[in-house]
């Protein structure tokens, strides 16, 4: 009787940790080289779905989504627009409530323009590091509060690879050399 008491509890106990850990952390594979160069296609990530419940998104989290248009994928992207904020991209860069923002982690200056987009409250402006080659806001959607699954923490697959995920703080306003 001892011996399945034992067993029994040790079930449930590894029960509520796996489920604890379940809620609170995910791992996704990254599926698109919408992130180059700072996270590639295939390599997994653990992502923090529990960060938001306890502070505000800020601009340049990279974060795990749902995204609005049809896809068997999350997506990750970076936060570059907040709710109420006006974001434009023009002359390779993106812009703020018409002043650019300072970004040293993209890939390369982006090859498209935007007219001005005011974020809705409750949502925010979301784009990826390889600006070209990505399937982002630019395009004509934003990310409502709800759609974000998590902050992404680090890399851990495949294992060479590992490392904690950065997340900038881009500054907005000049910063004389372009990006």
């Amino acid at each position: 009787m001892k011996l399945l008491r034992d067993i029994i509890i040790t079930v449930l106990i590894a029960a509520a940790i796996f489920v604890a850990l379940r809620l609170t952390v995910q791992g996704y594979v990254v599926n698109y080289s919408c992130m180059l160069p700072n996270i590639e296609s295939n390599e997994w990530i653990m992502v923090n779905k529990v960060r938001y419940a306890f502070s505000e998104p800020q601009r340049g989290d990279v974060i795990v989504l749902n995204p609005p248009i049809e896809t068997e994928h999350p997506f990750i992207k970076r936060i570059i627009g907040l709710p109420g904020e006006t974001v434009q991209v023009k002359e390779g860069r993106a812009f703020i409530d018409g002043t650019p923002l300072i970004e040293e982690y993209i890939m390369e200056p982006t090859r498209y323009t935007m007219p001005p987009v005011v974020v809705p409250e409750e949502e925010y402006f979301v784009m990826g590091d390889n600006r070209n080659s990505a399937n982002d806001s630019h395009t004509g959607w934003t990310v409502p509060r709800e759609d974000i699954i998590g902050k992404a923490m680090f890399i851990y697959w495949p294992l060479g690879e590992l490392e904690i995920v950065k997340h900038y703080q881009p500054q907005i306003g000049l910063d004389g050399e372009g990006q």
